[in-house]
């Protein structure tokens, strides 16, 4: 038995209910005799992995499907990269590049083997520099880390996706990430200027640059910005910054009902007001949340909705107390005001714990960033009560309700059983389904990956994937980035 058939035997016994994909491996540098020899010599010993560990530990990431690679590269430059893509070029081998690996749809899964390519190791903030509002990057620099050199000089960059403090800047890149403060700042691309990307033959393309305003050519820029590795590997970002709000304030509230919470998300954005971020919780995150952190966790309710508001001290102080009475009249059965920074944050803290609350009740989390328009949100929440009802499957929905986009989560119980994980998935597939019958997108945030490829040609519709597969083509014809994944 080959070491590689072990190790996925190991694999798929030591993870909880990881299960590898019955996928032929492409690469074949098993067999290739001093291949990888040839990889240690072009980049050093300490940059190329082939131990069991490493490999299981790039074999996956925060979904349920795991795959190993044959050898883990660690670039720690932009030449690095350079050298393993022409490498892979000359000789067809996979390429699979990996942030920090906490994507929810299996993005960085090396599901044809090959070359996992970390640039975990691309830790420098190269530039900081507010007098032209900019941070300049390298991919692997913890977002949080980054959100901190920028706030400490006053100035911010608002992309926030809950795994902050563990997601890097270049799988925010690569997923085009999101967060709560999306409503009134935007995404990821948003605050994208400038990238250096190597391609699929190892050629270095710098596209946009540090200048705010640039319409020169054809945005070429954000086609890379959400490409999920298939189209080049960023080796360097530089980032738009605002100078950072005086202050920030909430409102949290609770309701009878799922649907009063998302009733009154229409009201406070039809009376004017424009939150930083606007989040719902529904009854089975709050019961989940309530037995992981504690009963007085949470005041009662059925539902919860968080408010942030941002800006210069006496207009938040007044737009408070307006936010309260809206709240009031649509139907909260209580509210609270959290005025200062500490009080803000453990309000934060208890929204990032839903998702660990989740986890903490022993399901699977089959975890799913769908986006409604916001008209069809008292829809969504009636729609999941008749999903649980239909399939027994309970959903719990939570996440960004002012932008529409509810991470809906079904909480299955022994997913491994094979009956009851096809019962999950024809569940999730009359989820997607009214999603896109109901003018929604299978992804807000994440991703499509392994975990969405098979409505994927339903999202994007038959030109839209053909145009897809055109741009792939052009930019890597050899079909050597992340293959495997949803143009596959």
């Amino acid at each position: 038995m080959t070491n590689y058939l072990i190790l996925r035997r190991l694999r798929r016994r030591s993870l909880r209910i990881k299960r590898n994909l019955d996928l032929e491996l492409t690469a074949n540098l098993g067999e290739r005799e001093g291949v990888i020899d040839e990889l240690r010599v072009l980049l050093g010993e300490e940059k190329v992995s082939t131990m069991g560990e490493v490999l299981e530990e790039h074999g996956t990431d925060r979904w349920n499907f795991s795959h190993l690679p044959e050898v883990v590269v660690f670039a720690e430059s932009r030449d690095d990269v350079v050298a393993v893509m022409k490498f892979a070029h000359e000789r067809e081998v996979p390429v699979t590049t990996r942030g920090a690996g906490i994507g929810y749809v299996g993005g960085c899964v090396p599901v044809k083997g090959g070359i996992a390519l970390s640039v975990a190791r691309m830790t420098s903030l190269v530039e900081l520099a507010p007098e032209d509002g900019v941070v300049v990057t390298q991919p692997g620099v913890i977002l949080k880390d980054l959100q901190d050199a920028v706030s400490e000089l006053g100035w911010y960059y608002p992309p926030d996706p809950a795994s902050l403090k563990e997601c890097s800047i270049g799988g925010n890149l690569a997923t085009n990430a999101g967060g709560p403060r999306c409503l009134k700042y935007g995404v990821t691309k948003n605050y994208v200027l400038g990238l250096e990307v190597v391609l699929a033959n190892g050629e270095v393309l710098r596209v946009g640059g540090r200048c705010h305003k640039n319409k020169t050519g054809f945005d070429l820029l954000h086609l890379f910005v959400g490409s999920e590795g298939m189209l080049g590997v960023i080796t360097e970002a530089t980032l738009r910054i605002i100078p950072h709000p005086q202050t920030r304030a909430m409102l949290t509230a609770t309701f009878p009902e799922f649907t009063d919470a998302a009733g009154a998300v229409q009201a406070i954005l039809n009376a004017g007001h424009l939150p930083s971020a606007l989040e719902i919780a529904d009854q089975f995150t709050l019961k989940a949340a309530r037995a992981y952190l504690g009963e007085d966790s949470l005041p009662e309710g059925e539902a919860h909705l968080i408010v942030e508001i941002d800006g210069r001290a006496r207009a938040v102080a007044g737009e408070l107390q307006e936010l309260q009475v809206v709240l009031n009249k649509a139907g909260a059965l209580s509210s609270e005001i959290h005025g200062d920074e500490e009080a803000c944050e453990k309000v934060w803290q208890l929204r990032r714990d839903f998702s660990y609350s989740l986890r903490a009740t022993g399901l699977t989390k089959l975890n799913e960033d769908i986006v409604v328009p916001r008209s069809k949100l008292v829809d969504l929440a009636n729609f999941a009560a008749e999903l649980e009802e239909r399939t027994g499957i309970s959903v719990a929905c939570f996440g960004h309700a002012g932008d529409g986009n509810i991470h809906t989560n079904l909480m299955v119980e022994d997913y491994e059983d094979a009956e009851i994980r096809e019962k999950a998935d024809a569940a999730l597939d009359v989820l997607f389904r009214w999603v896109l019958a109901n003018g929604g997108v299978i992804t807000g945030e994440h991703g499509v990956g392994l975990a969405k490829k098979r409505w994927i040609k339903d999202a994007l519709g038959e030109a839209g994937f053909a145009a897809h597969v055109t741009v792939k083509d052009a930019l890597d014809p050899k079909g050597i980035l992340n293959p495997g994944k949803f143009l596959d």
